[in-house]
């Protein structure tokens, strides 16, 4: 009778546990798979077949079609932040440093990480949502078959256009944005033009940029190997290619937050 009574407080006991452990053997194989994934896309990045036209196709679609985004977004964010600290400065009668603090916010934080974000939901969404149709419409299995590796042909383009014009459009939003705040610290703030200018050549400095730059470089790599990884593992049809759409955004996004936060700070300590 006793074991009786203790057998069905044992299975209540139990199911949680099987369940937490049953979850970190999957995050743990998820993990281990995305290692051994990135391994093989930098082993494809330097061997032939090296596709050329792929990378412009690639470069094209995530840089030049992005190009309106990037640059409507950043007007706005440069105009807002510069509206932000401009109101602050002007209690201390410091309106003239509002370029110089604009410029070193965008270069070292606000260009890389709003980059990323609007890439992510233009581009890194399409890159998973391709990759996950062939998928699930078997075209992968299909490229296999044709002795053509999924990851050379499908990834491999995709990261190195990442990587390319990252930094790019991280270079051109900080233009842009600096255009945004010089607008606002004049004709709101009557910031004289000469001293925005020269403010920004005095606090901004050239490793900022770099580091800004740099950052965007890593982010994009990052996104476009998350995108691309949940592309090939969906499953399920229709409903598959919705939530490794969803998933890949949203891993990306806070894998970039952690990985940002782990660079901000060796910055600040070199």
């Amino acid at each position: 009778m006793n074991q009786l009574a203790i057998s069905p407080f044992l299975k209540i006991v139990q199911m949680p546990m099987v369940w937490i452990g049953a979850s970190l053997i999957r995050r743990y194989r998820s993990t281990v798979g995305f290692f051994h994934f990135w391994i093989e896309v930098v082993r494809w990045t330097f061997r032939k077949p090296f596709r050329g036209h792929l990378i412009f196709q690639q470069l094209e679609f995530i840089g030049n079609q992005s190009l309106p985004i990037i640059v409507v977004s950043a007007l706005a964010v440069g105009a807002v932040f510069g509206l932000l600290v401009g109101g602050v400065f002007q209690v201390f009668r410091a309106e003239n440093l509002l370029g110089g603090v604009t410029a070193k916010a965008l270069c070292m934080e606000m260009a890389p990480i709003t980059t990323l974000i609007l890439l992510a939901g233009r581009a890194g969404s399409s890159m998973c949502a391709e990759i996950a149709i062939m998928k699930v419409n078997e075209q992968v299995d299909a490229l296999e078959a044709m002795a053509v590796d999924p990851v050379s042909y499908l990834v491999v383009p995709r990261v190195i256009a990442s990587l390319v014009i990252g930094p790019l459009l991280c270079a051109v939003f900080v233009f842009v944005g600096i255009i945004g705040a010089y607008f606002v610290g004049v004709a709101l703030f009557h910031v004289d033009h000469g001293l925005f200018l020269e403010k920004i050549t005095r606090i901004v400095e050239t490793k900022d940029l770099w580091r800004g730059l740099i950052k965007s470089t890593i982010f994009m790599g990052i996104m476009a190997l998350v995108c691309c990884r949940f592309g090939l593992t969906a499953s399920g049809g229709a409903k598959g290619v919705g939530i490794a759409t969803t998933t890949s955004v949203v891993t990306t996004l806070l894998a970039v937050l952690a990985v940002d936060v782990v660079i901000t700070y060796f910055q600040i300590i070199w």
